[in-house]
């Protein structure tokens, strides 16, 4: 018998010889018996008081949607939405199936895809393509896209069927990112630049963003994009500098992004650079400040902050749900930094449509065609 099971019998035998006289030893012997975890004591000590369970007016004192040890987070109400339909989702769809052309659209379940497909009046319909492949030679912890140390080697026809693609959807504004391709000599820089010139061959009119890697740091394959006739480059920090490690993955960091956005200014200065944040990993409200910060010291025009979404259950967890008036605020502080755009909710992507409305007007006005009036 172990020494747990010897505890009772020493207890009780203890006990005989003293009930008469002094009951503490027994009662010792069956507190020590206790099993209840220090973190459920704690829970149990921190919940609602008798009163306040009795009238059912519990007031929390913190965000009810950030995460706790021993507690189950909960999806909120503002990230339950449906997703619209517009005109054009249908025409997209069926073009892509014909042409197996991939979108980050669908592959993300991206919940703003209706009304980025969808366009209309006043409204810049938009897509994102991914180009060089669908496996990553990256493992980013936030990122469900397939991972592969030697991926296919790149379609030479993608660039031009991209481009006649992009041609027969009819679309405002293209969205052209890719995986990292960390196995190719330059990173795929040279296909990605390919693919933007023949968009720009048969599409003239329309506006391409490229979201595009960091490239290792090789600033060669910046140039290579940013001379390749793009309209905005963006690249992302993803979340705040402590974070990096956790988030991204190794060959990533936080420096190495903020200075791919300042080359291109380098190299181009009218040409519009954005990046992204993810809020909800655990990042402090003076973190994400000092990331705006730094953005804008990098001459970063636009910027956009989004909720993180866990992928699937193997990547990082959501630290807290950021409420609609939070994303607000980042809004408001975004915009007295400088940046000619700040796009702040829960459901904001890189990409988000909105933000290209903007961006089509702001190219507008840069290079003298009319503004469209909202």
């Amino acid at each position: 018998m172990g020494a747990i099971g010897k505890v009772p019998l020493v207890c009780f035998s203890s006990a005989k010889k003293t009930l008469s006289t002094n009951r503490t030893p027994l009662f010792c012997a069956f507190r020590c018996l206790s099993t209840l975890p220090s973190n459920k004591k704690a829970f149990i000590a921190e919940g609602p008081s008798l009163g306040e369970f009795i009238s059912g007016e519990i007031s929390p004192d913190d965000n009810p949607y950030k995460r706790k040890k021993g507690r189950r987070l909960r999806l909120p109400p503002w990230l339950k939405t449906e997703i619209p339909i517009g005109k054009n989702y249908n025409k997209l769809k069926e073009t892509l199936r014909e042409l197996n052309l991939s979108t980050v659209c669908e592959e993300a379940k991206c919940p703003n895809i209706g009304e980025c497909w969808g366009g209309g009046k006043h409204e810049t319909a938009t897509a994102t393509i991914m180009i060089l492949g669908d496996q990553c030679t990256r493992g980013c912890r936030f990122c469900s896209v397939k991972t592969n140390k030697k991926p296919p080697p790149p379609d030479p026809n993608e660039p031009a069927n991209t481009a006649e693609a992009i041609k027969r959807w009819g679309l405002d504004y293209i969205v052209i990112t890719s995986v990292d391709r960390d196995d190719l000599p330059d990173g795929g820089a040279t296909h990605f630049a390919e693919t933007v010139t023949e968009i720009k061959k048969r599409s003239p009119s329309i506006l391409v963003e490229c979201l595009t890697g960091d490239f290792r740091g090789d600033l060669a394959g910046v140039e290579a994009i940013v001379k390749s006739g793009l309209d905005v480059y963006a690249h992302n920090v993803e979340t705040v500098d402590r974070l990096q490690l956790l988030v991204r993955d190794p060959r990533a960091n936080y420096q190495q992004s903020l200075e791919v956005l300042r080359h291109v200014k380098r190299i181009q200065p009218n040409v519009v650079t954005k990046s992204s944040l993810m809020l909800g990993l655990g990042e402090k409200d003076e973190e994400v400040l000092q990331a705006l910060k730094d953005l804008r010291e990098a001459k970063v025009d636009c910027v956009t902050l989004g909720q993180y979404m866990q992928p699937t259950r193997l990547h990082l967890k959501v630290t807290e749900y950021m409420t609609p008036e939070k994303f607000k605020y980042w809004e408001t502080v975004g915009n007295k930094l400088g940046f000619s755009y700040t796009a702040s909710g829960p459901l904001v992507r890189s990409s988000y449509k909105a933000g290209e409305f903007f961006l089509t007007n702001l190219l507008k006005a840069r290079s003298g065609h009319k503004v469209t009036k909202v």
